[in-house]
């Protein structure tokens, strides 16, 4: 697994990337139905279409998160979709930045994935608060890919090495 920050100007950028023991295609699929995500995105605890499309770019969500004690309902929608390569989670509301998931294949029956997160960082007075934030993000993150790449691999029957589970 890799890590990369760049905090150049008002945006945080985060990434992640992991071998997932699932070909594109599995891992693809998993990640586009929209009932897995409070599975494995962390702080969702449900992701529910707000229109007629349920998946693709311009498909929109409401989404329940509980951070703590915190609980919010917030829209989210992909902005970015490209079957078999890459879903683009833009979050609005209190909670603001995007998620992005990239899939590319890595030899027989694995694949790689990349998750990158950018987030506002904070100005002002509140930059003093940018190491938690940036802290938290990375965690959050890091959550997310890890139990992302755990359920593509038990939805596809396999550990990380392509052994069947």
């Amino acid at each position: 697994m890799t890590a990369a920050v760049d905090q150049g100007g008002p945006m945080g950028h985060i990434r992640y990337a992991s071998d997932v023991g699932a070909p594109v295609d599995v891992a693809f699929t998993y990640a586009d139905n929209h009932r897995f995500v409070p599975d494995w995105m962390f702080g969702v605890a449900g992701f529910e279409p707000a229109g007629e499309l349920d998946r693709g770019r311009g498909a929109v969500f409401s989404t329940d998160t509980r951070l703590g004690p915190w609980r919010s309902t917030l829209e989210c929608e992909i902005t970015d979709y490209r079957r078999n390569v890459v879903i683009g989670y833009t979050l609005r509301g209190r909670l603001s930045g995007t998620l992005t998931l990239h899939f590319d294949p890595l030899g027989y029956g694995r694949s790689v994935l990349t998750s990158e997160a950018r987030y506002a960082t904070p100005t002002g007075l509140a930059r003093l608060l940018a190491r938690p934030v940036e802290s938290a993000v990375r965690a959050a993150l890091r959550r997310t890919e890890a139990q992302l790449r755990r359920e593509i691999e038990e939805f596809h029957g396999t550990d990380l090495v392509g052994r069947i589970a």
